[in-house]
């Protein structure tokens, strides 16, 4: 088709405000699938994303669409994104394929710190944006207030912001023209060399990596030969298609085209999201600008149960990976759980929906120790070591200070819940950065956190002390020197590396008192007494005793002297104190998983339907 009548284009919001719901009315406006086969959310192709309502990863299709009254049909590529901060990598990436974006605000709820965040990434990116309004048609919605609002953002009049109901479908038809209308199409050079960006990947069983596409320049057809540019791999594609919306194989992709490539390579390794694919003779000689690396946020361990399942559990994060950018992986031993793989994730979301994948999709059975962040631990005036395991922080007195994550944080909130908000930030170590008012009745903060004090519980404070109206965006902002110590659980006098973190000093002895008196309800009762201890270095903070089982030796005795009864309790307590010193703590799989796992809810997976 003439790259005239191409437009792509995505739709960008913040979590709950409509995106899945607004792509949905296009599918149906289009008539790109049949009535019998709609469903709700329809582009969330995972059994999780429904379940939770909310969009993990990004979905690319091809619409046809011939607007009321115009000569020519159009080709509408259009990318339905995720909206929780954890995925904004996906959000970044899905930007590179397109010259356009739909940036969508809730009509009730209004702009939102992610609704900030994408409209941020989209304006750096280049490209268009068509500010729309959503949910007009709710009891609660203030339309007017939010065009304002968002004109104000998008620097344009609030004439110019359109106003819609994907739920009813109103306004859907003028949005679609102001796409075509506003977004510019693709300037791909048809006679150029061929450049693919890959800002997708997928595995297929049967027919290895198949990447998903943005055909810049040139063209590219089915069996032709192709070179990956990142590190030379030269392989005959298999086929070449688009999705509309299922996967449709297509004679060839031109230059401002949206697709699919199955590239005939089984190591998933090979092909990387960002990488530039061109062709193996007379290809371009320069490579697209590709990704920034994502840097993760949140470490943990991930460990197989069975401990024959490493394999598997190493075969499935390199599947993994390849519709998961973001996701970091390396080998690590533990003396409690056997070999597995310290994860860095983005977010505590994103550590909760890798592992249920994981889970799900590869039948595997995880151990996730208890997330933490990335420090800096500095010797001198030039060494310094990176540590994302608690178990790799060196002892106190062998270092000079610990640095650790900060981020710039983004709440937006109505004014009247400003208090409660700040004493919340205030109390997670948090300085003040800025303030300004978006509105008399709803003002954007700026604070400096330290991320550690954010993964956990943060997200679900802020929303019962706002009733619900608040939202949370941040930015990694650097590190910044705290005083950190790591606390360690002993086991009658043996670290359990497992259970070891690196907290503030002064939240030092609540971690350690809290995992004590956990451990102590769910180790079973042994022998002998068994003592559970939280130490930083050599003091002991916190200890708790499991009792030993009592058995009754003086039950088969009934008369005589008083020192048969005396030897039998002197022999029961020598035996008792040398199994003691000898015996071994035995700690049931069970209770490594129940002292593991974090009680608390991850930040926005109670985020609701969109």
């Amino acid at each position: 088709m003439d790259q005239s009548l191409v437009r792509n284009f995505c739709i960008v919001a913040h979590i709950d405000h409509g995106k899945s719901t607004l792509a949905d009315r296009i599918l149906d406006l289009t008539h790109a699938v049949a009535a019998r086969q709609m469903r709700e959310q329809y582009l969330d192709r995972m059994d999780l994303e429904r379940e939770r309502g909310i969009t993990i990863k990004a979905q690319a299709v091809r619409l046809r669409y011939h607007p009321p009254g115009a000569p020519d049909e159009y080709e509408l590529n259009l990318i339905d994104t995720p909206g929780h901060v954890d995925f904004t990598y996906e959000v970044s990436r899905s930007l590179a394929a397109c010259e356009g974006a739909i940036l969508l605000v809730d009509a009730a709820q209004g702009i939102e710190a992610q609704t900030l965040a994408n409209f941020h990434l989209a304006r750096d990116a280049g490209l268009t944006i068509v500010p729309v309004v959503n949910k007009i048609d709710l009891p609660a919605a203030d339309a007017d207030e939010t065009a304002r609002e968002l004109a104000e953002l998008v620097d344009r009049r609030p004439e110019d912001v359109l106003r819609v109901s994907a739920k009813s479908g109103q306004g859907v038809e003028e949005l679609l023209g102001a796409v075509i209308e506003r977004v510019p199409p693709p300037r791909g050079r048809l006679d150029a060399p061929l450049r693919a960006l890959i800002f997708d990947s997928s595995y297929d069983t049967y027919r290895g990596v198949v990447a998903y596409i943005r055909v810049v320049d040139g063209g590219i057809a089915g069996r032709s030969r192709i070179r990956l540019m990142s590190n030379g791999v030269v392989s005959e594609s298999e086929e070449v298609g688009a999705f509309a919306p299922d996967a449709t194989p297509l004679p060839k992709l031109e230059a401002g085209d949206v697709g699919y490539l199955v590239i005939g390579v089984k190591d998933v390794r090979l092909a990387k999201v960002g990488d530039t694919v061109t062709s193996a003779e007379k290809g371009a000689r320069d490579p697209l600008p590709g990704y920034r690396e994502p840097k993760p946020m949140v470490w943990s361990g991930l460990y197989p149960a069975e401990g024959g399942d490493y394999s598997l559990l190493r075969d499935a994060l390199d599947r993994l990976k390849l519709s998961d950018a973001a996701l970091a992986y390396e080998p690590e031993s533990s003396l409690a759980l056997g070999f597995g793989f310290r994860c860095g994730f983005l977010g505590l979301l994103h550590m909760d929906i890798v592992k249920e994948r994981l889970e799900r999709e590869f039948g595997l059975e995880l151990i996730a120790t208890a997330p933490n962040v990335e420090f800096r631990v500095v010797r001198g005036d030039s060494e310094m070591v990176e540590v994302h395991n608690p178990s790799e922080m060196p002892p106190p007195g062998t270092y000079d200070r610990v640095e650790e994550p900060f981020v710039l944080a983004t709440v937006v909130t109505p004014s009247a819940y400003l208090g409660p908000v700040m004493e919340l930030c205030q109390s997670r170590r948090g300085t003040l950065v800025d303030m300004k008012y978006l509105a008399p009745e709803r003002a954007e903060i700026h604070y400096l956190l330290p991320l550690a004090e954010i993964i956990f519980d943060f997200f679900d404070q802020l929303k019962s002390r706002t009733r619900g109206y608040a939202s949370l965006d941040y930015d990694h902002w650097g590190y910044e020197e705290s005083s950190l110590v790591r606390v360690d659980i002993l086991l009658q006098g043996e670290p359990v590396d497992a259970f070891s973190s690196v907290v503030h000093r002064e939240k030092a002895y609540q971690y350690g008192k809290q995992m004590v008196e956990r451990l102590r309800e769910l180790i079973p009762r042994q022998l002998f007494e068994v003592a559970i201890q939280a130490a930083i270095g050599s003091r002991i903070v916190a200890r708790e005793t499991v009792r030993a089982k009592r058995k009754d030796v003086l039950a088969k005795c009934y008369g005589g002297d008083i020192t048969r009864k005396r030897k039998l309790l002197e022999k029961q307590k020598e035996g008792k104190r040398r199994m003691r010193r000898v015996g071994r703590v035995d700690v049931p799989q069970e209770a490594f998983i129940a002292a593991l796992r974090v009680e608390t809810t991850p930040a926005g997976t109670s985020g609701g339907r969109k």
